[in-house]
């Protein structure tokens, strides 16, 4: 789309940070609640920041969090993209496409190979580029009755940590396992504090305070939670935010502990791994039941060959894709890739492709969550050469699903 020419696209200084959330609220109709925008404003001001001008008024916002993300057997620095909002009166005069274009340059520019964001826009973000890399699952567990299962506990300690002091005890934990699925964001000590441990939920105001059950001495697992009042006649629910564990067993002995917290009747985790070994080892499937799956972290190649070189392989491949981006047209084109569990290159490629797909779409495909097979029958990718989907889906192979428990 082209940009209206009366509008630029350029940094939003400090100076601005308060105009530029009351845009957003203005954007998203919402209320200003004083402890959350100075928490927002906080935010924001660690992001790189990118606005929309029409003269000298703020009519666009486009941030992004300077992330870490886990990638198969690596990390990658990556843009998290957020507070994306165009005023009322701007809409349709090309003000996204340019703060988004102007964004993804200096993010690869500053070296991100990738951008990421939260959304339920796939027909907004879709034609950026962003394909779907992971998803959730909400899992409800009728706690009323015990939690019974299939293979031991952990009986190791359990017990009650202060928030306050989590971040020191369960980051350098979380830090470790990290690395373990694909999908993850490090979290500093302030995200800790103000995503995960607040004292009140900004969102859910029936929500009780943070608490955290660790496993073991030293930590091999841990459970982030808070209890939710329902209302008159109704017991409260456990709603579960954040849960790692060494081993099954561990895991285990987490959920066990979840389900027999006195005066309550549920327990509701929003967003679990889609393979959570829980779905498995629960002895009664009619109590422990998926209730919801929808896509979660969208992902952006704004390096492909950055991006694939800094990956894993789980087996050999040899291919051409030829790759559509009709965002950053430098990304199109025909490229050789060349992986194995030894190394990959990614080079510009001449002759008949293999494989012929959307930047999105290999997005999808990126941390493991997608399968070119499927695309392939979606008719969303196709195969110039017998057998190249397969291939490709042997060589992005991992052992967990991607997962993404951090909103932004």
């Amino acid at each position: 789309m082209e940009y209206d020419p009366g509008l630029r696209f350029d940094e939003v200084p400090e100076s601005r940070l308060d105009e530029a959330l009351d845009l957003a609220y203005l954007a998203f109709h919402e209320k200003r609640e004083e402890e959350r925008y100075r928490h927002q404003r906080r935010l924001l001001l660690g992001c790189e920041r990118v606005g929309a001008y029409d003269g000298d008024a703020l009519v666009g916002l486009a941030a992004a969090f300077r992330f870490d993300l886990s990638v198969p057997g690596g990390d990658l620095p990556c843009a998290g993209v957020s507070f994306v909002c165009v005023a009322p009166t701007h809409r349709r005069r090309g003000a996204l496409s340019g703060m988004l274009g102007e964004l993804h340059r200096r993010s690869a520019e500053n070296g991100r190979a990738v951008s990421a964001l939260w959304a339920s826009e796939d027909v907004i973000y879709g034609r950026f580029g962003y394909g779907t890399a992971t998803r959730g699952t909400t899992i409800e567990i009728d706690s009323r009755t015990p939690l019974r299962l299939r293979i031991d506990p952990d009986e190791g300690p359990l017990r009650l940590v202060d928030p306050a002091e989590a971040p020191a005890l369960i980051g350098p934990y979380y830090e470790r396992t990290r690395a373990e699925r694909p999908g993850r964001i490090a979290r500093t000590e302030a995200w800790w504090r103000e995503e995960w441990l607040p004292e009140k939920d900004p969102d859910e105001e029936e929500a009780g305070p943070p608490r955290v059950v660790v496993l073991g001495e030293p930590i091999t697992g841990y459970a982030l939670y808070r209890v939710k009042d329902l209302g008159e006649d109704r017991r409260p629910e456990v709603r579960l935010d954040d849960l790692e564990a060494d081993t099954p067993a561990g895991a285990a002995a987490l959920w066990r502990y979840l389900a027999s917290i006195d005066l309550t009747d549920k327990v509701r985790a929003w967003n679990r791994p889609a393979d959570d070994p829980l779905l498995l080892f629960a002895a009664d499937r009619d109590r422990v039941r998926v209730t919801a799956t929808a896509p979660e972290l969208r992902l952006r190649l704004l390096d492909p060959g950055a991006a694939l070189r800094a990956r894993s392989w789980a087996a050999p491949v040899d291919l051409v894709l030829d790759v559509r981006d009709g965002h950053l047209p430098g990304n199109a084109g025909r490229h050789r890739l060349a992986a194995s569990p030894d190394g990959c290159s990614y080079t510009p490629a001449e002759g008949p492709a293999d494989l012929a797909l959307d930047v999105r779409d290999l997005a999808s495909c990126y941390l493991g969550d997608t399968r070119a097979a499927d695309l392939l029958r979606a008719g969303l990718l196709t195969e110039h050469t017998p057998g190249a989907a397969a291939a490709l889906d042997a060589a992005l192979r991992t052992e967990s699903l991607p997962h993404t428990a951090d909103d932004f």
